[in-house]
């Protein structure tokens, strides 16, 4: 919930603001434990529903892109010497994002009633993730807010880019498949029905596949809106049931298994496993603390469950490579050395980057090419689909054809 409230500082000055809380006791608590007094708590809600303030959450949310200027400019400015507030309030006149510059704001009030930024950034889940506080909360209790701002940066730019080259390589096949079921649709409409009372008027006796494709092309010339409705709607369904809880162990089992995208999805794991622990150690975070945090960042469960048995065994004193071992058909064996190596030297860190800059250069090579291995599965559903068409259509043609001779 969000309340309005005021609070007398140390120094005797009065003080307003808004802060998210449980409830007003939890607010109270939190203003005490700063040293101010509270002298009022209100809760602010909304009595009438406003549709510029709908329509500014739902078009003016803070954008990856956003967060990696934002990380790479409060650094530079933190390391320039600038103080966080006055870093924060010049942020806030270049962005020109409505509800980015409401956060900038709540986080120079969260600082100038003495606060911290990772405080600041931990009420905003939906903008900031764990990684992204729990580095920055690192980099201020070493000294070195700037370094880890910068890390954080750096972290956020890769993934993005990451997410950005598969979702690119899948725009190619999306858009074909769209086109065919847009086509095939349109045919079914207009040039089936054409056919089929061809055949009724001639009383030729038609095939079982012929029938399907013929009741079919009735339905959608009769209510073509609603066809291409169930069919947005079923795709959505699908969309739905794939991400449902219950269905992502099956799901992410598929992924890790399948033939070319099965490689790959290994590969990005991989990448993001290496990549967030390497930022989180080299923000100083503790290693069981880090796992927990790219538990949370890794998506797929099996990867989870095996982040999650590494902070068990490294509680009980084992090695942190031991968890990748027991697991080669998620990690490569090469992580698997890498991380060993860094353990035995002391360079654990260094060995995650090398790993993740590996992984990642292999992605970005395969992605590349990911279209072209497409292609030719593409070529086949294609041909299978007008193959079946085709000859649906024409063997009641030979049939009249043979009865003429």
């Amino acid at each position: 919930m969000l309340f309005s409230y005021k609070a007398k500082l140390k120094s005797g000055e009065i003080f307003e603001s808004t802060m998210e809380a449980a409830d007003r006791f939890s607010l109270s608590r939190e203003i005490k434990s700063r040293g101010n007094i509270p002298i009022s708590i209100t809760e602010k809600k909304d009595k009438s529903f406003d549709f510029s303030s709908l329509f500014g959450r739902i078009f003016s949310r803070v954008k990856t892109e956003e967060l990696i200027i934002f990380t790479k400019n409060l650094s530079g400015m933190v390391k320039a010497g600038l103080s966080l507030y006055r870093a924060l309030l010049v942020l806030k006149k270049q962005t020109k994002n409505v509800a980015f510059g409401k956060i900038l704001i709540s986080l120079n009030n969260e600082i100038n009633a003495g606060g911290t930024l990772s405080g600041g950034l931990a009420k905003y889940p939906n903008v900031f993730s764990k990684l992204f506080v729990s580095m920055t909360r690192a980099g201020e209790e070493s000294g070195d807010l700037a370094g880890a701002l910068s890390q954080i940066g750096l972290n956020l730019e890769k993934s993005h880019t990451l997410t950005k080259r598969i979702e690119g390589a899948l725009i190619y096949p999306g858009l074909i498949l769209s086109a065919m079921v847009l086509i095939g649709v349109l045919m079914f409409a207009f040039v089936v029905p054409t056919l089929a009372s061809t055949f009724s008027e001639l009383g030729v006796s038609l095939p079982a596949s012929t029938k399907v494709i013929i009741s079919l092309g009735n339905f959608f010339s009769q209510y073509l809106f609603l066809s291409f409705v169930l069919i947005i709607f079923s795709v959505l369904g699908i969309i739905a049931l794939l991400r449902a809880n219950f269905m992502t162990k099956y799901v992410d089992f598929v992924l890790i298994r399948l033939p070319v995208v099965g490689n790959l999805s290994r590969e990005l794991n991989t990448a993001r496993t290496t990549r967030t622990m390497s930022s989180l150690l080299l923000s100083g975070v503790s290693i069981t603390r880090a796992i927990e945090i790219t538990e949370d960042v890794v998506q797929n469960i099996y990867y989870k469950k095996v982040l999650r048995n590494a902070k068990e065994e490294i509680e009980k004193g084992a090695p942190f490579s031991k968890a990748f071992e027991e697991n080669p058909h998620l990690f490569p064996v090469m992580m698997t050395e890498m991380v060993e190596v860094g353990e035995e030297t002391g360079k654990l860190s260094d060995m995650l980057v090398e790993v993740a800059e590996f992984y990642e250069g292999e992605i970005e090579d395969k992605t590349k090419n990911l279209s072209t291995i497409i292609e030719p599965v593409l070529m086949i559903i294609i041909g299978a689909a007008v193959g079946f068409f085709a000859i649906s259509m024409i063997s009641p043609l030979y049939s009249i054809l043979n009865n003429i001779k």
